[in-house]
């Protein structure tokens, strides 16, 4: 199988390809056990060309229902469709919306990063959802129509102290790179350097089972 490592092309067999490995890793009872991880966090990154959006929504429906013939529990969180609960959980959406024409966008990104900070906010907000579901593996999407409120390489840094019994794939519109001179990075859209992050593992570069 060849898939492009730091971003994943889903176009004709690409796509089959992709669905298959994926598939085929996440199903591994090794993955699931979170073995050879060497202490590390359970965390993976699933990277995707930005104009693949729409074909990287259906392909994750796809996984969801293949892993669920194979008996892997699936926890899905949209981060966009979370930032809206909270807003709205708070009376704060309407009020958002009504004053986007006024206010400056340096203040309404400013409210915004306040309501959905991700270590007072959102990721105890995913904790609880965590709490009360059983699953094998949480999935992590939304990425990009939270930017920049939310920084992915934040919701990383802290779902470390709230989500390590089970692994978590973030599907990420952009490249996970790994480079010697400059060390690991998500790049958001190919084109945004969310920042460094150091401790995710690529999930296409992983052996899928035999």
């Amino acid at each position: 199988m060849t898939i492009n490592t730091a971003c994943a092309e889903l176009r004709g067999p690409q796509s089959r390809e992709l669905l298959e490995h994926l598939e085929s890793v996440i199903s591994n009872q090794r993955f699931i056990e979170k073995q050879g991880l060497n202490n590390e966090v359970p965390f993976f990154i699933c990277p995707y060309r930005p104009e693949d959006a729409v074909e990287m929504e259906v392909l994750r429906a796809q996984l969801v229902k293949r892993l669920a013939q194979k008996s892997v529990r699936i926890l899905e969180i949209n981060l966009y469709d979370l930032a809206l609960e909270l807003l709205e959980g708070r009376k704060l959406l309407g009020r958002i919306l009504q004053a986007e024409g006024s206010m400056p966008k340096s203040k309404i990104k400013e409210t915004l990063q306040g309501v959905l900070d991700p270590e007072r906010h959102l990721i105890p907000a995913i904790a609880e959802r965590a709490k009360d579901a059983s699953f094998d593996v949480m999935f992590l999407s939304g990425v990009g129509e939270v930017f920049p409120y939310i920084r992915s390489h934040n919701v990383l840094n802290n779902l470390q102290s709230a989500a390590k019994d089970q692994p978590t794939v973030m599907f990420f519109p952009g490249s996970y790179q790994h480079q010697l001179a400059t060390g690991a990075s998500l790049d958001l859209f190919g084109k945004l350097q969310d920042d460094k992050y150091y401790r995710a593992y690529n999930i296409l570069t992983m052996k899928a089972a035999a």
